[in-house]
């Protein structure tokens, strides 16, 4: 497969940078995300909100960035917050590894953003 079916929007809202996840995210496009997520978390942003309510799919690819980036920003004394479609595949996926205990995970984007 050469290319990923993952799209990524960046948004900012004061300290907070938002990135919201369209599509597949898995092997193919764990990279693509990897880079822009790497490139937020160097920066002095105080909470990152990754939106994961429009992802179709996910692997272990994808949660094993989600946990090394959020280690790498509570690490820095910043947030991780993940926006996850309540009842969805890719809550249950989440819940299973444990996902919730490690990060605040939100039903939707203004709970992630009013969240300290």
């Amino acid at each position: 497969m050469s290319g990923s079916i993952i799209r990524v929007q960046e948004e900012r809202l004061d300290s907070t940078l938002i990135l919201a996840l369209a599509g597949e995210f898995d092997a193919a496009s764990v990279g693509e995300v990897a880079v822009k997520l790497r490139r937020l978390v160097e920066n002095q942003t105080k909470k990152l909100v990754v939106d994961l309510g429009d992802v179709t799919y996910l692997d272990s690819a994808g949660i094993n960035l989600l946990f090394a980036v959020g280690g790498e920003l509570s690490a820095r004394q910043q947030q991780l917050h993940l926006v996850v479609a309540p009842g969805s595949p890719i809550e249950r996926t989440l819940e299973l590894v444990g996902v919730h205990r490690a990060f605040p995970v939100h039903a939707n984007r203004d709970e992630a953003l009013a969240a300290a």
